[in-house]
């Protein structure tokens, strides 16, 4: 599997044993499905499948709100099931007719006519369907009907604290605890994007940066202030400070920019893609009293940040 697949260009598989989900972020509690899914599969020798759905289901059941951010794109998503051995990931486009279909509507229209399944992994507290009425039960009484079986998966904690999509957006988004974010993820939070050409004041100030266009506008930023980060460049794994914010020092940006100061190279191509690794937050936003306070606490920034990346 190389990139998701459209329920439309799917060929039914009655062996299919399965899971379905948004899985937006692909942390460890979702990892704990798939590895359910994917032994289960090699077991029987079947296809491991994902059932996911695209745009994001809450961005078409509550289009008023501003939207949601996403821990990864649909891209990202694949990719990463592709890496913890699923071999189709399917997507079901979610639409305002499909949001109002009922949980048997679904299981027995999409899932069982439409994909085909053998055996269905859901997590502890998963509901699908119409208002989310469709639960484990729902699944239970259709699976001697319709004849597959059923695999209940527990909640999956970190430090005491169950492991969801809406828990790590929150420790990005609000806190820019990114260390945490990234336990819970199981791997570094990451955003990409392209090179392109700012205003390059930090140049004029001793530190040069990288102006990030991320992929995708609707992915999350973690909360306005300096990171210390790990960044892929034309194959090469580079350490760098990333600021994320307005600029308030310089009468501020009417939109955010995220840009990075990698150390140790000067030779950044506008065009390029650049992969962003967080590894952890130094501090906030601040709008400093001058230039030359603002230049002094990035050199105690980029200190920091090459402490870190010492392991002193």
């Amino acid at each position: 599997m190389s990139k998701p697949v459209f329920i439309n260009e799917y060929r039914r598989n009655p062996a299919n044993v399965l899971t379905v989900g948004t899985f937006d972020g692909v942390h460890l509690g979702h990892q704990a499905l798939i590895r359910n899914v994917v032994n289960r599969a090699k077991q029987k020798k079947a296809p491991a499948v994902v059932i996911t759905f695209d745009p994001h289901p809450r961005e078409v059941i509550n289009p008023a709100s501003d939207g949601i951010r996403l821990l990864t794109t649909l891209n990202e998503r694949a990719s990463i099931m592709q890496d913890y051995g699923i071999d189709e990931m399917i997507v079901i486009p979610f639409t305002r007719d499909f949001s109002i279909l009922s949980s048997e509507q679904f299981i027995r229209e999409y899932v069982y006519d439409r994909i085909g399944v053998s055996e269905f992994v859901i997590g502890y507290d998963h509901h699908f369907g119409k208002d989310r009425q469709g639960s484990i039960n729902t699944l239970k009484k259709l699976s001697g009907e319709l004849g597959f079986t059923v695999h209940v998966v527990k909640a999956h904690e970190v430090r005491h604290i169950t492991v969801s999509s809406t828990v790590i957006r929150n420790l990005l988004e609000v806190d820019g605890d990114v260390s945490a974010a990234s336990e819970m993820l199981g791997r570094r939070y990451e955003v990409s994007g392209t090179i392109v050409k700012g205003d390059q004041r930090g140049r004029t100030i001793g530190f040069p940066t990288a102006n990030l266009e991320p992929d995708s506008n609707r992915k999350v930023m973690p909360a306005n202030g300096v990171y210390y980060v790990e960044v892929t460049l034309e194959k090469q794994r580079l350490q760098g400070m990333m600021n994320i914010g307005y600029r308030p020092t310089f009468s501020g940006e009417p939109r955010l920019v995220p840009e990075v100061h990698l150390f140790d190279f000067n030779s950044m191509v506008y065009g390029s893609r650049m992969r962003i690794h967080f590894i952890r937050r130094i501090r906030g936003e601040h709008k400093f009293e001058s230039v030359e306070a603002l230049v002094e606490q990035l050199i105690r920034d980029r200190e920091q940040c090459r402490r870190f990346g010492s392991g002193v």
